[in-house]
């Protein structure tokens, strides 16, 4: 069965940077909208950006525009999400999702399969 992989995540300072890494070990990942959520605590789970199948269309959250992009290798079934200047607001679970096919694409129920989450925590 398929499995996400999320990895990356830690404890960095204000103006940091990280890139989380998101391996799918599926068949599908090659042509399918991968997704990055984030969960910050007492929120909820809200996505963060999108990455179409062929890396041409991508969508970020205003929060994160200008700071965060997203990129994937399907040779590698590996999605990107590199954050670049980091701030405190940015702390919380970080998950990549694929979107269910035929679904929307950006509300968590557009999505079907996702990882454990990996935690990124930002400090001042």
């Amino acid at each position: 069965q398929a499995q996400l992989v999320e990895s990356g995540g830690g404890l960095v300072q204000a103006g940091d940077s990280l890139r989380l890494s998101c391996v799918d070990s599926g068949r599908t990942f090659k042509s399918a909208t991968m997704g990055w959520f984030r969960q910050a605590p007492g929120k909820e789970r809200e996505i963060v950006a999108f990455i179409s199948w062929d890396g041409a269309t991508t969508y970020y959250a205003d929060s994160i525009k200008g700071r965060f992009a997203v990129s994937r290798d399907n040779a590698a079934n590996t999605m990107y999400l590199q954050m670049n200047n980091l701030n405190i607001e940015d702390t919380a679970d970080y998950y990549c999702a694929r979107r269910r096919v035929g679904g929307g694409l950006y509300s968590r129920s557009d999505y079907e399969l996702w990882g454990q989450g990996t935690h990124v925590t930002v400090s001042s």
